[in-house]
C-alpha cells in the first residue's frame, strides 16, 4: 500500500502568466525530472512533427493554451520546440488505460485507470482573464485533463478504445482541456470534437446541466455520438476500432448498466467502492484506478479521491468562481501498488 497526494493549484489571469507561474513551481517539483527519465529514448522516436504545424493546430483550436506553453517556456528557459515537444498535448507516446464512466442527470462518475508511475499529482482550478472558460480538473502532461468541469456546467471525461491506427493529432489530455475551455454546451463541445484531429481512439462523455448525457466516439478517421450513460474501453458504433479483446471493458459497462443508481452519492460509490467490482487494481497493467472523480453540474461542485472505499474532498467551484480560494492544498490517499506518482522523489 502506498500513500500519494495530488497537489491542488488555483490561478486566475492570463494564460501566458498562468503558464509562467507554473513554471515556476515545476522548477522545484520532480515531476520533469522523473518523466524525463521515463521519456528517455522515446521523444525522438515518437515526436516526429512540423512545429508550425502544431503552432497552427493550438492556435487555430485554443490560442489561450499557446500563451501558457510560452508562459512556461519563459519560466523553464526551454526553446518553443521543446516546450511544445512537452506540453502541447500532440503526437506524443503514453502508455495505454484502462477507466470506467457512469453518468446520470445529476452527476458524471469517473475512474481514471493507468500506472500510478506516469500519474503527475496536479489538481487545478483555472479562470482564464484572457481565453475561455474557467475550468476544474486534474491535470495530465501539466498542460491537458484528464476530465474536469468548466463554469457553465459542462463536465468531460474520456475512456482509452485503441492505439491502432493512429494518425497525427492531438492526445486525449489535450482534447479534453479544449473542450472544456472552450465550449458551453454538448452540441458546441460536438462540433468541437468532431473538427479537431484526433491522434487515437478514445471515448468522450459530456453531461451538462441540464442532465443530457452523450457518448462521442472518436478515432483519427471517424466521429460518431452515442446518446448513453456509461463508457468504458470499447466503442459501440465504431466497432471496427474496437481491440480484440474486450471482455474486463464489457464486465465494468455490464455492472455500471445494471446497477444505474440515481443518487449522486450512491453513483459515486457504484465506481469508488471495490466490492462494486469497477475500481480496478490491475495496475501493473496499466489499468489500475488511480482516482475516483464526480462532478454535479448543477451544484458546481466537483468530487475527488485516491483509492478505493474513501471519502470524497469535496470543491465547491461555484464559490471559488466568486473568488473564494479553496483552502486544499494536498489531496490524499492510498493505492494497493508498488510505485508512486512523479510528483514525488520517490
Amino acid at each position: 500500500m502506498k500513500q500519494v497526494y495530488s497537489d491542488v493549484h488555483q490561478f486566475r489571469g492570463s494564460h501566458y502568466d498562468f503558464g509562467y507561474r507554473q513554471g515556476e513551481w515545476l522548477k522545484h517539483s520532480p515531476i520533469l525530472p522523473n518523466r524525463d527519465k521515463q521519456w528517455e529514448g522515446k521523444r525522438k522516436r515518437h515526436f516526429l512533427i512540423d512545429f508550425g504545424e502544431v503552432k497552427g493546430m493550438l492556435q487555430t483550436f485554443s490560442p489561450g493554451i499557446w500563451e501558457e506553453i510560452r508562459g512556461l517556456a519563459e519560466a523553464l528557459q526551454l526553446s518553443m520546440e521543446e516546450a511544445v515537444q512537452n506540453f502541447g498535448g500532440y503526437y506524443l507516446e503514453f502508455g495505454k488505460s484502462g477507466c470506467s464512466i457512469f453518468t446520470n442527470e445529476n452527476v458524471l462518475v469517473r475512474n481514471y485507470d493507468s500506472d500510478p508511475s506516469a500519474y503527475e499529482g496536479r489538481y487545478v482550478l483555472y479562470a482564464p482573464s484572457d481565453y475561455g472558460y474557467a475550468t476544474i480538473g486534474p491535470s495530465m502532461q501539466i498542460t491537458g485533463r484528464t476530465d474536469g468541469m468548466n463554469e457553465h456546467g459542462l463536465v468531460m471525461g474520456y475512456n482509452f478504445v485503441n492505439r491502432v491506427g493512429s494518425d497525427s493529432g492531438f492526445l486525449c489530455n489535450m482534447i479534453g482541456r479544449m473542450v472544456l475551455e472552450n465550449n458551453r454546451t454538448i452540441e458546441e463541445a460536438i462540433d468541437f470534437l468532431k473538427e479537431i484531429p484526433h491522434r487515437r481512439a478514445f471515448s468522450y462523455v459530456l453531461l451538462d446541466s441540464h442532465g443530457r448525457s452523450v457518448v462521442v466516439e472518436a478515432s483519427s478517421r471517424e466521429v460518431k455520438v452515442r446518446e448513453g450513460n456509461v463508457s468504458t474501453n470499447h466503442f459501440h458504433r465504431l466497432t471496427e476500432e474496437n481491440r480484440f479483446r474486450m471482455e474486463d471493458s464489457l464486465n465494468r459497462y455490464n455492472t455500471m448498466e445494471n446497477a444505474s443508481p440515481e443518487d449522486i452519492y450512491k453513483s459515486y460509490q457504484l465506481l469508488n467502492n471495490a466490492e462494486e467490482k469497477v475500481f480496478s487494481y490491475k495496475y501493473g497493467a496499466w489499468a489500475g484506478t488511480i482516482h475516483t472523480a464526480a462532478y454535479v453540474p448543477d451544484k458546481k461542485q466537483a468530487w475527488f479521491a485516491h483509492g478505493a472505499d474513501r471519502l470524497p474532498l469535496i470543491f465547491n467551484f461555484d464559490q471559488w468562481l466568486q473568488g473564494e480560494n479553496t483552502k486544499a492544498k494536498k489531496i490524499k490517499g492510498y493505492l494497493d501498488s508498488r510505485y508512486n506518482f512523479i510528483n514525488t522523489d520517490e
